[in-house]
C-alpha cells in the first residue's frame, strides 16, 4: 500500500510517472527565467539598501580621492624638491601623503563594516524570504524537486548576493570613477600616449563583455549541478539503513562521484575563462608599459614632459589600470550573483498555496462533512487513477478504506487534505466546493497519523507540541496520557525532554507512532486522517491503544486506511477500492454478508492469522496475487 508521507503521497500509486502537467490548474509550471528576471531582483535589492550603498560608494571616492595624492605628489617631489631644490615642499608633501593614507585607511575600515553587515543583512534576509516561499508551494512542486536542490536555493544561491550588495559592485563602481579620473589627468599630462591607452583598454573591455556573456551560463549550470549533488547526498545518508541493508556503498559512491565529476568539468570550465580574462589584463598591463617607455621615452627626449611627468604618468597608469584589471575578479563574481539570483528567481515565481488563496472564501469552523461527486484524477494525461468516486462521509462519522495496493486510496486521501486537485468532480466539506476554500484555514482543522510518521529532531515535547504552538506541558502529557506514550515516557530519564533523534531514529516503530497519536489528540481536529495508525505496533501495545484512537476518533469525521481488517470493524462506512473504482461500500457486517472482495480480504486475513496463531515461528505473509519470484541470489558489494 501506498503510504501518505511529506515527501511522498503516493508511492505505491505513482511508481514511474511524470508530474509534469498532471495536476490540473494549479500545477506549479517551471518556466525559463530571462536576464531582465534577475536585473529585476537586483534592482530591488539595490533600492532596499540604497542607503548604505551611496553611504559605501561617497566612502569609496573619498578614499579614491585620497589615493591620488601620493602618485601626484610625486611630479613635485622630482621636479620641485629634487630638481629644483626646494626643501621647503617636502615636509608639505609628505604630509599630504600621510593625511591621504590615513584617510584611505578609515575609509576602507568603514567600507568593509557598512557595506560588510548590508550584506549579510540582504543575505539573511533572502534566505528567509526563500523559505518562506519554498514552504508555502503545492505539495507537488516537493514531489518533483529534490530537497537538496531546495536547500541549495536557500543556502548557496542567496550567498552570491554579498557581491551586489556588498563591496563587490561598490568597488567595481568606485574603480570605475576612480579610472576616469586617472583618465583625464592623463589626457592633462599626454593626450597622444593616453588615447592609444585608451584603444587598447576599449579592445580590453569588449573581451571582458564576451568573457563575462559566457561565463554567466557556466555558473548558472553550476548551482544546478551543486544541487543535484546536493540532493542525491542528502536522500544517501537520509537513507544509509537501505543502503547498506542492500551493500549499495559503492554504488552511491559512484552515483556522487560521476556528480562529483560533472561539478568538477564545469568548475574547470569557468576557471579557464576567469583565468583567460586574467591573462587578458596582464597582457593589457604589459602593452600599456611597452608604450609609456616608448611614447614616454620619446616625448621626453623632445621635451614634452618632464621626468616628473612620466613618473606621475606611471602612478596614474597604475590608478586606471588595476580597477580595470579587478573588473575580471569583480565582475565573476557579480556574474556569479546573477546566476543565484537566476535560479533563486525560479522559485520565487511559483505560485504558492498562498497566493491561490488570496482569491478564495474563508472557511470558518467546519462540521466536517466529507463529500464526493463523481471525482476524477490522473497523474498523467488519459491515464486515471480514481474513476468516478462519489460518496458522502457524514460529520463525526468514520470511513475506512480497504483495498489492494495501488488501489487508489493514499490519493482519495490526498485530494481530501487538499494536497492534489481533481481533474473531473469535486470535493466538498460541508457542502461547500473544497476548490474555493482557503488552503491554510481548511488544514489547520485536520490532523494526520500515518504509517512512517516523521518526527524532527527534538523532545518529545516539542513533537507532540507541534500540532498546537503555544501548548502547556500539562496538555501535551494528557495527550500522551490519551495515546499511552506516558508508559514509555516515563522510562526515559529526561522524561518528556527526551531528544527523539533525526526522525525520530532514537524510538521505536511503535514509540513514534504514539507520539504521532498524542500529536494529532493535541490538534483537536475535525477531519481526522490515518494511515495504518497501528501498524508499527506489536499486539499488545496495538490492543492497548485502541481505545486512545477510540478517543481520537470521537465526534470527529476519520479517514482509515488500514490492511488489518480488524481495525476497522467499528467504522461507519467501509469502502474497498480496486482499480481507482469503490467496488463495494458499507459495513463490516453488511460486506461479509455481500460475499464480494470484501469478504474475500477478510477471510485470506483470518486464515492468515489462524497459521500464525498455529505456527507461531513461521513468519510469512500469503499474496497468492503477486507472480513468482525468482530464486533468492547471493548479494555482492559492486
Amino acid at each position: 500500500m501506498a503510504h501518505l508521507n511529506p515527501r511522498m503521497m503516493h508511492t505505491g500509486e505513482r511508481s514511474g510517472r511524470s508530474l509534469v502537467g498532471t495536476l490540473g490548474p494549479e500545477t506549479p509550471a517551471k518556466k525559463r527565467v530571462s536576464a531582465s528576471d534577475a536585473w529585476r531582483e537586483a534592482r530591488e535589492l539595490l533600492w532596499g539598501h540604497r542607503r548604505r550603498l551611496l553611504l559605501g560608494l561617497a566612502l569609496m571616492l573619498v578614499g579614491r580621492l585620497a589615493g591620488l595624492v601620493l602618485p601626484a605628489s610625486s611630479k613635485w617631489l622630482i621636479d620641485e624638491v629634487i630638481g629644483r631644490s626646494r626643501t621647503d615642499l617636502l615636509l608639505p608633501i609628505a604630509l599630504a601623503a600621510g593625511a591621504a593614507t590615513v584617510v584611505q585607511a578609515i575609509t576602507a575600515f568603514s567600507l568593509s563594516q557598512i557595506l560588510g553587515v548590508a550584506a549579510q543583512r540582504a543575505i539573511t534576509e533572502m534566505r528567509k524570504r526563500v523559505q518562506a516561499r519554498i514552504m508555502r508551494l503545492p505539495v507537488a512542486y516537493f514531489d518533483s524537486t529534490q530537497t537538496g536542490v531546495l536547500v541549495s536555493r536557500i543556502m548557496i544561491d542567496a550567498e552570491g548576493i554579498r557581491n551586489l550588495v556588498g563591496t563587490g559592485l561598490v568597488q567595481l563602481v568606485g574603480g570605475l570613477v576612480t579610472a576616469v579620473m586617472g583618465m583625464g589627468v592623463l589626457l592633462w599630462l599626454n593626450w597622444r600616449l593616453t588615447v592609444v591607452t585608451l584603444l587598447v583598454l576599449g579592445a580590453f573591455g569588449s573581451g571582458m563583455a564576451y568573457a563575462f556573456r559566457t561565463l554567466r551560463p557556466l555558473f548558472r549550470e553550476r548551482g544546478k549541478i551543486n544541487a543535484e549533488v546536493t540532493g542525491r547526498l542528502t536522500e544517501a545518508i537520509g537513507g544509509i539503513r537501505v543502503v547498506k541493508s542492500y551493500t549499495a556503498e559503492r554504488r552511491e559512491e559512484i552515483i556522487f562521484a560521476r556528480g562529483a565529476h560533472r561539478l568538477f568539468r564545469n568548475v574547470a570550465k569557468s576557471m579557464t575563462g576567469v583565468s583567460a580574462t586574467t591573462a587578458g589584463s596582464t597582457v593589457v598591463v604589459g602593452i600599456i608599459g611597452v608604450l609609456m617607455i616608448w611614447l614616454g621615452g620619446r616625448a621626453i627626449i623632445a621635451g614634452e614632459m618632464t621626468l616628473g611627468d612620466l613618473i606621475m604618468y606611471v602612478f596614474f597608469i597604475g590608478l586606471v589600470a588595476a580597477p580595470l584589471v579587478s573588473i575580471a575578479s569583480i565582475g565573476t563574481q557579480i556574474t556569479e550573483a546573477f546566476a543565484g539570483l537566476d535560479r533563486i528567481r525560479e522559485i520565487l515565481d511559483v505560485p504558492t498555496e498562498t497566493d491561490q488563496d488570496a482569491a478564495r472564501a474563508r472557511v470558518g469552523s467546519i462540521g466536517g462533512e466529507v463529500t464526493f461527486e463523481d471525482v476524477w484524477f490522473e497523474y498523467n494525461p488519459g491515464q486515471p487513477v480514481l474513476h468516478g468516486i462519489s460518496f458522502r462521509a457524514a460529520p463525526g462519522t468514520t470511513t475506512a478504506l480497504v483495498g489492494s495496493s495501488g488501489s487508489g486510496k493514499s490519493t482519495l486521501i490526498s485530494l481530501v487534505m487538499a494536497f492534489n486537485r481533481p481533474k473531473n468532480g469535486r470535493v466538498l466539506i460541508d457542502g461547500r466546493d473544497l476548490a474555493g476554500l482557503k488552503l491554510v484555514e481548511y488544514r489547520e482543522q485536520l490532523a494526520s497519523v500515518l504509517q512512517d510518521n516523521f518526527l524532527f529532531d527534538g523532545t518529545i515535547a516539542a513533537n507532540v507540541g507541534y500540532a498546537r504552538p503555544g501548548a502547556s506541558l500539562e496538555e501535551i502529557m494528557e495527550a500522551c496520557r490519551i495515546a499511552h506514550c506516558d508508559e514509555f515516557v516515563a522510562r526515559f530519564p529526561d522524561g518528556y525532554q527526551t531528544i527523539v533523534g533525526e526522525r525520530g531514529i532514537k524510538l521505536s516503530g511503535g514509540q513514534r507512532q504514539r507520539v504521532s497519536i498524542a500529536r494529532a489528540i493535541l490538534a483537536n481536529p475535525r477531519i481526522l486522517i490515518l494511515d495504518e495508525a497501528t501498524s508499527s505496533l506489536d499486539s499488545e501495545s496495538e490492543q492497548m491503544i485502541q481505545d486512545g484512537l477510540r478517543q481520537l476518533r470521537a465526534g470527529r469525521t476519520t479517514f482509515v486506511i488500514a490492511h488489518r481488517l480488524s481495525t476497522i470493524r467499528s467504522a461507519d462506512q467501509i469502502l474497498v477500492l480496486e482499480a481507482g473504482q469503490i467496488v463495494e461500500r458499507g459495513t463490516h457486517a453488511e460486506l461479509l454478508a455481500l460475499n464480494g472482495r470484501y469478504r474475500q480480504l477478510h477471510d485470506k486475513q483470518y486464515r492468515f492469522e489462524a497459521d500464525r496463531f498455529i505456527n507461531p515461528g513461521e513468519d510469512f505473509t500469503p499474496e497468492p496475487e503477486k507472480p513468482v519470484l525468482p530464486p533468492p541470489r547471493v548479494r555482492t558489494a559492486l
